[in-house]
């Protein structure tokens, strides 16, 4: 018996490890399912498709067209604090000397053509009575500010100087999140400084920075004193306009925004041929169509805008619409996001007809109102 287990225990051994190796690798063949798992190898890449070793060809083309701006504003101030006291100004009043106190800022500002023109924000010229561009190449002269526009922030400036370099104008709405972005600026004013980063993100909007808002986020650094500086691609095309940063401490901290050069430019020309940009206006306040109030009309789901107040004798007025009622289309565009459809609206030309669907009291309405011009900022 011994003999016989010594005799067959081999090939019986055998037969095991094999019949496991079939199973292992052929599992179909006795009618097991496969284990196999299928991975995605990437190919291998040469190494002249790596991104370029040094972006000083991109700077080169792009620095010389962004300036460094130092604003001036001068302020009365009481020559002494007790003049500020309210019972010593009921009985002198308010003819008390006074001294001129200047307070200066910061900021950078994007050279846009060879005639002189400069975009920045406006909130670094804002109230500025004086306003000294220092060029890349040494040269400094005075500006003076064509216009504004506060809802988005930016301002155009004009200066008198010959050859003048200009940034060359990138695509925005082509980035891509990803793509190399590099910021040119003044941080802090200690000169002009590129800092690096990449595309973070495109089309932010709701953070409460201006009127309008359509930002690019990116990582590369962007400190005090870059706001109006320029966003530029690998290639050194502008892509943006710097002008905010996300930051509790003050510095950068890896979130800056940009304006998109494409709404950049389309304010700087109406500022250059208007004086001012002209938006069209709807005349209403809207608030989103929450699931309980879509609840409580038997819409869930649906998407939609909630008039809360309309303006008195403004184009929704006119045209019928009363608070209460409920949006859900601006001209065959699908009303679920307030901010969108007001944007929708000042894109539209002032004189223009659009149809508003609307529901009011249950029964759905079909309302068309005439775009009037939006009052500026500060109209009230």
């Amino acid at each position: 018996m011994l003999q016989a287990l010594r005799f067959l225990g081999w090939p019986l051994l055998t037969g095991v490890l094999l019949a496991l190796l079939i199973i292992q690798h052929y599992p179909h063949w006795v009618g097991l399912p496969s284990q196999d798992v299928e991975l995605r190898q990437a190919p291998l890449y040469s190494r002249n498709q790596q991104g370029p070793a040094s972006y000083a060809d991109a700077v080169t083309i792009a620095s010389p067209a962004v300036a460094n701006l130092y604003t001036t504003k001068f302020a009365n101030k009481p020559t002494h604090p007790l003049f500020e006291d309210p019972q010593f100004r009921k009985f002198f009043g308010d003819n008390l000397p006074k001294q001129r106190r200047m307070e200066s800022s910061l900021g950078s500002a994007v050279i846009m053509s060879h005639e002189g023109y400069l975009l920045t924000n406006n909130h670094v010229t804002a109230g500025a009575d004086q306003i000294v561009v220092a060029l890349k190449d040494g040269r400094e002269t005075l500006a003076r500010v064509i216009g504004s526009d506060p809802e988005t922030d930016l301002a155009v400036l004009k200066i008198d100087l010959q050859d003048l370099p200009a940034i060359t104008l990138g695509r925005s709405d082509n980035i891509r999140i990803g793509d190399v972005s590099l910021a040119i600026g003044n941080p802090f004013g200690v000169g002009q400084t590129v800092t690096m980063g990449i595309i973070s993100a495109t089309g932010r909007n709701q953070l409460g920075l201006n009127t309008y808002e359509d930002f690019i986020q990116t990582d590369a650094a962007i400190n005090p004193g870059n706001s109006g500086g320029a966003l530029v691609d690998a290639y050194g095309n502008l892509v943006g306009i710097n002008t905010a940063i996300f930051s509790k401490s003050g510095g950068s901290q890896g979130i800056g925004f940009a304006i998109p050069v494409k709404l950049a430019l389309e304010v700087m020309q109406a500022i250059i041929e208007h004086g001012q940009v002209i938006r069209g206006w709807l005349g209403i306040e809207v608030q989103p169509l929450t699931p309980d109030l879509a609840e409580s009309f038997g819409l869930e789901g649906r998407p939609g805008i909630v008039v809360a107040g309309i303006y008195r004798d403004g184009p929704a007025a006119k045209a019928g619409l009363q608070p209460g009622d409920l949006i859900f289309s601006i001209d065959g565009e699908a009303a679920g996001d307030g901010r969108r459809s007001m944007n929708q609206v000042a894109r539209t030309r002032p004189g223009e007809k659009i149809s508003i669907e609307v529901m009011r009291n249950g029964k759905p309405m079909t309302l068309t109102a005439e775009i009037g011009v939006r009052p500026p900022a500060n109209g009230g």
